[in-house]
C-alpha cells in the first residue's frame, strides 16, 4: 500500500476545513496552536500548493478593519481535499487491520 500523498500539515489543514471556511488567519493559528510556526509567506506559499492540487479552494473577502479595508484570503475544502483525507484515513485504517493497531479514531463513519 502506497504511502499517501500529502504531508502531516496538509493533512491537519484539510481535516479543519471539513468543519467549513477558515480564514488563513485562523488557520496559522491552528498550525501554531498546534506547535507549527509558520511564517506568513510560507503558510500562503503552502495554502497555494493545496489550491494548485485542487485539494482547497480560495477566495478574498473583503473586510473592514479598525477604519481600513483589508483583504482576507479564505479557504474551504474540495472534492480532491476530501478524497485525499480518505485516502490517507485509509492507508491508516489498512495498517491497523494488517498490524492489530487500535487506531480506531481514523475508521470511517
Amino acid at each position: 500500500m502506497p504511502l499517501p500523498d500529502i504531508t502531516h500539515l496538509q493533512f491537519l489543514l484539510l481535516a479543519a476545513l471539513l468543519d467549513g471556511e477558515q480564514s488563513g488567519r485562523s488557520l496559522r493559528a491552528l498550525l501554531e496552536q498546534e506547535g507549527h510556526r509558520k511564517s506568513a509567506p510560507a503558510f500562503y506559499q503552502l495554502m497555494a500548493r493545496l489550491e494548485e492540487s485542487k485539494f482547497v479552494e480560495g477566495r478574498y473577502e473583503q473586510k473592514i478593519v479598525a477604519g481600513q479595508t483589508i483583504k482576507e484570503r479564505v479557504y474551504k475544502v474540495a472534492a480532491a481535499g476530501v478524497s485525499a483525507l480518505g485516502t490517507v484515513r485509509d492507508f491508516y485504517a489498512g495498517l491497523d487491520a494488517a498490524r492489530g493497531l487500535n487506531l480506531g479514531g481514523l475508521s470511517n463513519g
